[in-house]
Order: C-alpha cells, then structure tokens, then sequence
C-alpha cells in the first residue's frame, strides 16, 4: 500500500525542485523518492567498527569489490599536485 507524505516547502524552492526534475525527465514526486531514497542508503551506509572483526569484513568485502591494486603514495601525490598547478578541482 502506498502511504503519502506532507512535505511543506516555499513555492520558490518547490519550482526550483520541479525544474530540476524535469530536466531529469522524473516527475516532482519521482524525483523527490529518488533524492529520499539516496539519502536513506547514505545513512545506512555509515560504516562503524565495534571489533576488529568487524573491521577486517570491511577489507574483506572492500577486497571483493575492487579489482587491480591501489596505486603507490608518490603517483597519488604526483597526481594531486598537476591538479594544484592547473587550478583543476577534483570531481
């Protein structure tokens, strides 16, 4: 069964959120579930450690999801510093 939400905004903010959704090609409630639903996994996801087993699952499970080897510190380093030289920013 599908329960409704009262969501109390501004009309500017609401135009705002419905442009935004429209450009997703989502309607205002699609777009608005989506950003809900985003911000529930977030919170979820925060990751805390009670043991050290606990923590070694979490290598554990980040050793199955990632594939290759992590670069080395100096190419990490090298890679940050052209950044700060060309005023580029991260994404």
């Amino acid at each position: 069964m599908t329960e409704r939400i009262h969501l109390a905004v501004g009309r500017a903010e609401k135009e705002r959120y419905r442009r935004v959704a429209a450009r997703a090609g989502k309607s205002l409630s699609e777009w608005l579930r989506e950003a809900a639903h985003e911000k529930l996994a977030a919170a979820e996801a925060e990751v805390t450690f009670d043991s050290v087993e606990g923590l070694r699952e979490f290598f554990d499970e980040c050793d199955r999801r990632e594939a290759g080897r992590e670069p080395d510190w100096e190419v990490h380093r090298a890679i940050i510093e052209r950044s700060i030289g060309s005023g580029a920013s991260p994404t």
